[in-house]
């Protein structure tokens, strides 16, 4: 049986994988932080989506999140971390408080489920850990220093993990989005928005149904041989 977490889950990215997860045969954590917003979800993907709120940056709600998944389905096989935050501004402006919780957000709650659901993964020798990084994490991006650091940060902890323990039977992958079309990404100004579409080699924003199948493809065992990579569905706006 394969019971995934999906943090984040209640809107965009973190909905469409869920979704996707379940209509592929999981059983599925919606996660977010937002009770009505992982209720919703959970209640529209049907199946077996079981809604649970809780903050990731908080160490006793991510590791609820695998209390909850044992208690209803069983041992975690597959956690995907894509609870994000993001927040505008430029470097001069920003202040401590929202850096701490763009990396609160991202890299301590990436860190905590992972710390969560490592044990159990290591003592059956087998799982599977896929992070939403961003391609911010790679090349940068105006106004955004603090997220992509933080996105950035997660494909580093990505790689090392992986190196520790894909030896051991667990799988360790990033994928890292470009523009999607998620109320985070529309959140960002308009201005942020033209410019980057203008750029795009693809033209577009993608949409969340396209990362999904890329995180499926990460939880599947035709990416055995998939170890500390980052995938990206990026409309070209990274090219490796």
């Amino acid at each position: 049986m394969r019971n995934a977490i999906v943090t984040g889950a209640g809107s965009g990215i973190g909905r469409a994988v869920a979704g996707r997860l379940v209509r592929e045969g999981y059983n599925v954590v919606v996660n977010d932080m937002r009770p009505e917003a992982a209720e919703q979800a959970a209640r529209e993907i049907g199946g077996k989506a079981l809604a649970v709120a809780g903050d990731v940056s908080q160490e006793t709600d991510a590791a609820n999140l695998l209390a909850a998944c044992e208690k209803a389905f069983g041992a975690c096989t597959h956690l995907v971390n894509n609870a994000g935050h993001v927040h505008q501004a430029r470097f001069v402006d920003l202040q401590p408080a929202d850096f701490d919780r763009m990396f609160a957000v991202h890299v301590r709650g990436t860190y905590l489920c992972m710390r969560a659901v490592l044990p159990g993964m290591l003592a059956r020798k087998s799982g599977v850990i896929v992070n939403i990084a961003s391609q911010l994490g790679q090349i940068g991006g105006t106004d955004l220093v603090h997220y992509s650091g933080a996105k950035a940060a997660i494909i580093g902890m990505t790689k090392a993990l992986a190196r520790e323990v894909s030896a051991d039977g667990v799988r360790v992958n990033a994928v890292a989005p470009g523009p999607i079309n998620t109320p985070l990404v529309m959140s960002l100004s308009e201005d942020w928005r033209k410019a980057k579409a203008a750029g795009l080699p693809l033209g577009r924003f993608g949409e969340p149904d396209e990362v999904a199948a890329t995180v499926a493809f990460l939880c599947s065992p035709e990416a055995s041989l998939f170890v500390g990579q980052t995938l990206g569905p990026n409309s070209g706006d990274v090219m490796q």
